[in-house]
């Protein structure tokens, strides 16, 4: 049978938002995009957090290691607190069966972003060299950003018809596909960790699948796609990066 390495979806987070962001660090190019559309991509490029850690970025002040670390650091504030204001804003014009579904949602990822947080640590520990400092604080970064465009957008269509709900995985070969890619990184980054720190990938993933779950049906079919996608990339990178030095 033949399989489809990486889709539109998944490709489009590929080469998309997170590589902007490194790009402007450390001068290489794409390493991986979190982006779920190329509208997000548009509306986010002029967002005035984006403009201003760009502005940061740039300063002979902040050219330090450390200096684009807290420029990226400063951002990652401001979409936490653009993802807190959208969130409010959201459940404001939900009716109640939406607004639960809403809830549990943010409640799996916030959850999930907590242990990611762990997994993160525990891969670049494994590290050396100041490109992985500013690899690590980027991906801190761009999962906060990500949900406040996600949030964004949501309020923005509010008042539309609910998606259609996807189909089941299996029955989607796009979404069959993309979760045996995941599965096959996810087992190569599961090798590759130290034994000790293994037990922190797992708790990540089952974190993960609990918010994509939560997720699903407050998407369509492309949507998911898309947060399989992000997590594609993701696991991926952290492949391709544990124990490097």
């Amino acid at each position: 049978m033949l399989r489809v390495k990486f889709l539109p979806g998944i490709d489009r987070w590929r080469r998309g938002g997170r590589a902007w962001a490194f790009a402007l660090v450390t001068g290489v190019a794409a390493l991986g995009g979190t982006l779920s559309s190329a509208a997000h991509a548009e509306v986010a490029a002029a967002d005035p957090i984006d403009a201003s850690m760009r502005a940061c970025l740039a300063r002979a002040d902040m050219s330090t290691t450390m200096g684009q670390v807290q420029c990226m650091d400063n951002a990652r504030i401001g979409w936490k607190a653009a993802v807190d204001s959208a969130y409010q804003q959201l459940l404001s014009k939900l009716p109640p069966a939406r607004r639960r579904l809403w809830q549990r949602s943010q409640s799996s990822w916030l959850s999930s972003r907590d242990a990611e947080q762990q997994l993160l640590a525990a891969v670049f520990a494994t590290t050396k060299g100041s490109m992985y400092v500013l690899s690590q604080a980027d991906m801190q970064l761009q999962p906060v950003r990500d949900r406040a465009l996600v949030l964004r957008s949501a309020l923005a269509s509010a008042s539309a018809a609910a998606p259609r709900r996807p189909r089941a995985c299996k029955a989607d070969a796009h979404c069959e596909h993309a979760m045996f890619d995941l599965n096959r990184y996810y087992r190569v980054l599961h090798s590759k960790m130290p034994p000790r720190s293994r037990s922190t990938l797992v708790r990540a993933q089952h974190a993960w699948n609990t918010y994509l779950s939560a997720s699903t049906p407050l998407v369509d079919e492309r949507g998911r796609i898309d947060i399989i996608g992000a997590r594609v990339a993701t696991i991926k990178r952290l492949s391709e990066t544990v124990g490097n030095d």
